[in-house]
């Protein structure tokens, strides 16, 4: 049985299904007789609440219900949303304040839920709303990241969320004191919203004995122990569901006030109930990315070599503490790894502070982009004020092949690596030594023309482990149960395919089936690029769970012992017996003999060790000084993904995270005015990254197989987001370092680059 995939390009099964109308997306599912829900969002970014007065909201016609906070609390409802609390640098526990399911006395954001209105008709859902009476305090609002300010909350004195520390703090200033030469940058990483393909939504039903809630996540299993614990419910009475999901980023994970108020009332009212969110009450609620300000800093001795590493972080929370926020912005270096660099001293301080703004809680990436765009784009300075080429200040500063396996100065450990090689293929791909003509036919023509390169690191996140169930069904075909969700990555073509590679099972007699807590007992979801890395190593575990089970029966049926039998995908076999029975055909004989039990099979199987993809971006960028208007113009990646199972997808997921990333770079920002009212809240006026700002995207693999799982993979899904984002201002630092500007930070909207050029950094703020 071979271990991996064979590596085919093979078009994704799922896309018929999807791209003629077909899906099952939330906003396709009313259950009949289902109740609609409007949900009531607080006007201001900070106020006491005074007055809230739904008496005539709750006589409006076709309205079942209105609920506050209050009608929760009295029905025994545990109102606070779960969060992960980490310790501070010192020890002490950080701040963790209560984040209600509705606003209870005070609100703290912008489109805060406050009341949710049902009723037969979203229309009488919303005209109802507009009956309710919301009078209120204002308080002063908070917005930037820095200790003291108007007190969000009163359990964070100078609204400080926490103080995060890793490394070796004493060990690192002494480097610095005793390094040849120090570079430094203060980078700014702007914030920015998701804009998943399908908004929020979700809906629930109560059949009198169990509840199920139906939602676009990113699995079912955490939504599952909340719910169970917010009603008071054993767990056995909840069924969570994910049915086809419209992107997630990380922004779909936790679970958000809406779920909870949806499936209370669906148990209260006994009646179907759902919810579903439009664009601009999305930018208001869902978890936002990025917002966060750092000062990177490198030592070097007197050969170039990096001898420490040190980064200070100002991290926006937000108003509350969600379940990922802060174990997602403390570990924003620390798990994201030190780069592919031989650093041996390290350290890393992150302060993060509650803001009156949406959740931030690093998502679309969930740190991997902030750490290796903060770590390259000092590199890059350095290489400016070394004096030394970029390629070769990485190259004399990579982790040597013979280093490995190399335990990394924040504790991970790199199991293989040949990062020379990589980004040597990179530059080769990308026509490095032709740069300086392209750049010179461009100066002829007035334009500025410059080149960025980031080589980034990240690794697989999330639970190593997870499990897959295969069962044989009447009709002939074989599903296959996993634990994580697909948010529109080709999972089902994935897991079927290596299905088929490892059983000889067609593949088009195989179902995946995913995202419903009934079907599967446990799993962990998609993020963090875990999924098809654990997910076929659970596989693997269960077909070997198979052959071990068909093994002793087949004995009895080919006449030979059971040590004589082996598989292959294209069946059992045995010296001495003519009998070499598929897999589909061992199982078929089964259930004529009446033998069930070899009709469903389960595993489960933990990783070893996690896997590290890596790789080189190479941006070439072309700016008009006359406009500002700046064009990514080449654009080549070289990756080190392992093992594929179909190259065809995993370039898929680069193209479509590198124009994430050229999308935060060029466009993308959240702006708030004084009041904290979003003024980016409609793609009017929030820019997304289109085909006509993209360019054509060199994807080339370039593989060291992982010796941390048996199939050699590593992870891929957020890669091409953690290198363009550098890359691509690293080249806009380029085009600009001669015309006297010396500090970029994104987005580089025509208008920023424009008063950048003629006035330099302090007109593009």
């Amino acid at each position: 049985m071979e271990k991996f995939g064979k590596s085919q390009s093979i078009k994704r099964f799922e896309d018929t299904r999807l791209l003629t109308g077909h899906g099952r997306y939330v906003d396709d599912i009313v259950p009949e007789g289902a109740l609609f829900t409007y949900v009531f969002r607080s006007p201001v970014a900070h106020a006491e609440i005074t007055s809230l007065d739904v008496s005539d909201a709750r006589e409006a016609d076709g309205v079942h219900m209105v609920l506050t906070v209050d009608d929760l609390e009295a029905a025994g409802v545990d109102i606070s949303i779960w969060g992960i609390v980490i310790e501070n640098r010192d020890g002490t526990k950080a701040a963790a304040p209560m984040r209600p399911m509705l606003a209870k006395g005070r609100v703290r954001h912008v489109g805060e839920p406050v009341a949710v209105v049902i009723a037969e008709t979203y229309d009488q859902a919303r005209d109802a709303a507009e009956m309710i009476m919301f009078e209120y305090e204002e308080l002063p609002v908070k917005l930037d990241i820095k200790a003291g300010g108007p007190t969000v909350h009163e359990e964070a004195p100078d609204n400080m969320a926490y103080d995060f520390g890793l490394g070796n703090e004493e060990a690192t200033d002494a480097a610095f004191k005793a390094a040849a030469r120090t570079v430094s940058l203060e980078i700014d990483d702007n914030r920015v919203i998701v804009n998943s393909m399908e908004p929020r939504g979700c809906y629930a039903e109560w059949d009198g004995t169990q509840l199920h809630l139906a939602f676009g996540g990113q699995g079912v299993w955490g939504m599952k122990s909340q719910l169970a614990k917010a009603f008071g419910m054993d767990e056995a009475s909840v069924r969570i569901t994910n049915p086809d999901v419209g992107g997630g980023f990380g922004m779909k994970a936790p679970p958000y006030p809406e779920y909870y108020a949806v499936a209370h009332a669906a148990r209260t009212l006994k009646r179907p109930v759902r919810w579903m969110s439009d664009r601009t009450e999305a930018m208001l609620s869902d978890h936002a990315g990025r917002d966060l300000v750092s000062l990177a800093e490198l030592a070097f001795d007197e050969n170039n070599r990096i001898t420490a590493y040190r980064v200070t972080t100002r991290a926006n929370m937000g108003a509350y503490n969600s379940n990922f926020g802060q174990i997602i912005q403390s570990n924003l270096f620390a798990r994201v790894l030190m780069g592919t660099y031989d650093v041996q001293t390290t350290w890393m301080q992150t302060q993060a502070f509650y803001t009156n703004t949406t959740q931030v809680d690093a998502y679309r990436g969930a740190g991997r982009p902030e750490a290796i765009y903060v770590l390259e784009r000092v590199m890059d300075r350095a290489a400016r004020e070394l004096e030394i080429d970029p390629l070769e200040l990485r190259r004399i500063n990579f982790i040597a092949p013979d280093k490995f396996p190399y335990k990394s100065a924040t504790g991970e450990n790199y199991d293989v690596g040949e990062f020379a090689r990589v980004m040597a293929r990179g530059a080769e791909e990308a026509d490095w030594d032709g740069f300086a003509k392209r750049r010179e036919t461009d100066e002829a023509k007035g334009l500025l023309r410059g080149r960025g390169l980031s080589y980034y690191i990240e690794s697989i996140l999330g639970d190593p482990s997870e499990g897959a169930k295969v069962e044989f069904q009447e009709d002939g075909t074989v599903s296959i149960y996993v634990g994580t969700q697909s948010n529109g990555q080709g999972h089902e073509t994935v897991y079927a395919t290596f299905l088929s590679n490892q059983t000889g099972i067609p593949v088009d007699m195989i179902q995946v089936v995913q995202g419903d807590s009934d079907l599967i007992a446990q799993g962990g979801g998609t993020g963090g690029s875990r999924s098809v890395t654990t997910q076929t190593n659970a596989t693997l575990a269960t077909v070997a769970t198979m052959v071990e089970a068909f093994t002793p029966y087949l004995a009895e049926k080919m006449g030979v012992d059971e040590t004589d039998i082996t598989f292959h995908e294209d069946g059992f076999s045995a010296p001495g017996s003519n009998l070499r029975p598929t897999m589909m055909e061992a199982a078929e004989m089964a259930r004529s003999d009446g033998r069930t039990e070899l009709l469903t099979h389960e595993a489960r199987a933990t990783l070893p060790g996690r896997s590290y993809p890596n790789g080189v971006h190479i941006a070439e960028v072309v700016i008009d000084p006359e406009t500002g208007e700046t064009k990514v113009d080449r654009y080549t990646v070289v990756d080190d993904f392992g093992n594929l199972i179909n190259p065809m997808l995993a370039e898929g997921q680069v193209h479509g995270g590198v124009v994430q990333g050229i999308g935060q770079a060029l466009i993308e920002r959240v702006v708030y005015d004084e009041d904290g009212q979003l003024l980016t809240a409609t793609f009017m006026d929030y820019g997304m990254p289109r085909a006509d700002n993209s360019p054509m995207i060199s994807f080339t693999p370039e593989p060291v197989p992982s010796t941390a799982n048996p199939m050699g993979m590593k992870g891929c899904g957020e890669a091409g987001t953690v290198g363009a984002m550098a890359a691509v201002s690293n080249a806009v630092q380029d085009a600009v370092w001669d015309r006297g500007v010396k500090q970029v930070d994104m987005p580089f909207t025509p208008l920023r680059v424009w008063g950048m050029l003629r006035d330099g950094p302090i007109a593009a703020e």
